[in-house]
């Protein structure tokens, strides 16, 4: 039997949640000695139903799934992570609820990397989508690798805007990894699985629940070290990432809005509720002290006098939302004399605009 088999017979036994498989686990050692038990010796951790439950032998469907994720773990970007596994993103073993199993599409090193969970509205508006995508683009640019669920609206354009920035970005998805849901983000899923990677709890064949999408995001939310929320109505799943990130012991940022669009209310509650607000990247990157910054990215970029990777460096870092000079340059490692100078080549070329009072937005 394949190595990982006994981790999925496990996972799928029936009645056996998250929390049951770990108090088994932590009683019995790996899975094998969970199936070489007693059934008096499982009665001691769990109902007598479940210990008959895990004591019958593989059925004929348990069996199929084995070995459909046998071939698909052939596959060298493929992975299957356990509980007992060394490569198992270790922010998620410090949540209440981690996965025993979690299947991997991608690269694994992009799950032990700094990172900011982006999240908000399926039903996004424009000024909504341009701020998830020019937010990640520039947490990308700066090294921050940006996590999301895949879904329509805010999730789709996040991980465009990190995989735009030069950095990378994580889905969670809450289907087994050889679905895409929805179906038209397949092309996008394909990048993010070359760039980055895609992780589920789901097993293969895992079709879309309605039930599912709200406990994969306490995973967006606990391999991050906080959590943005762009556009959210007053009653939003996105919300619920949020408070999962709080109790987590997460940051929660939120971009603020006109008080009369229904898309900015649940972003002002949780405001109100002491989320930081949050008007530009930088906003977030200054609390994250462990980041090297944007300093050796636009440095770097400067010094080789290449006009098109200097404009997109600072593209970066500028949102469409004004940003304080000095904040800028904190975050580029530039005294403020060389960066004006670089903004200024910007400005007469109509990318970025000077505002009064020391500020800078971009254009175009």
């Amino acid at each position: 039997m394949h190595e990982f088999a006994s981790w999925l017979r496990l996972t799928e036994t029936a009645g056996v949640g998250n929390g049951t498989a770990r108090r088994l686990l932590q009683a019995f050692g790996l899975p094998e000695a969970i199936f070489s038990a007693s059934l008096q010796s499982l009665q001691q951790v769990v109902s007598p139903r479940i210990a008959q439950a895990l004591l019958q032998p593989v059925s004929p469907a348990l069996q199929d799934l084995i070995n459909k994720t046998a071939v698909w773990l052939q596959r060298p970007e493929c992975h299957i992570l356990t509980l007992a596994d060394s490569r198992y993103p270790p922010a998620l073993l410090n949540i209440p609820d981690p996965p025993v199993v979690l299947y991997a599409l991608g690269d694994l090193r992009f799950l032990n990397q700094t990172m900011i969970g982006v999240v908000g509205s399926r039903h996004a508006t424009n000024q909504g989508t341009r701020h998830a995508h020019d937010f990640s683009a520039a947490l990308s640019c700066a090294g921050v690798t940006v996590s999301s669920g895949l879904a329509a609206g805010i999730d789709a354009a996040a991980h465009e805007g990190a995989l735009t920035g030069g950095g990378s970005t994580v889905a969670v998805v809450g289907t087994g990894l050889d679905k895409v849901y929805p179906a038209r983000h397949k092309e996008l899923a394909h990048r993010i699985a070359e760039k980055g990677c895609i992780i589920s709890e789901y097993p293969l064949g895992t079709s879309p629940v309605a039930a599912n999408f709200p406990r994969r995001n306490r995973l967006i939310s606990g391999l991050a070290t906080g959590v943005l929320v762009v556009e959210a109505a007053a009653q939003s799943g996105s919300l619920i990432t949020a408070r999962m990130a709080a109790e987590q012991g997460r940051d929660v940022f939120a971009i603020p809005g006109s008080i009369h669009a229904p898309l900015s209310k649940g972003c002002h509650q949780l405001i109100r509720q002491g989320a930081k607000l949050v008007e530009s990247a930088a906003d977030i990157l200054e609390e994250l002290p462990q980041i090297v910054t944007v300093n050796s990215i636009v440095s770097s970029k400067v010094s080789d006098r290449q006009p098109d990777t200097v404009e997109e460096a600072w593209s970066g870092l500028l949102g469409y939302d004004p940003v304080p000079l000095d904040v800028l340059a904190q975050q580029a490692g530039l005294e403020v004399a060389a960066m004006q100078a670089q903004l200024l080549m910007m400005e007469l070329a109509g990318q970025v605009e000077m505002l009064p009072g020391g500020y800078v937005r971009r254009l175009n």
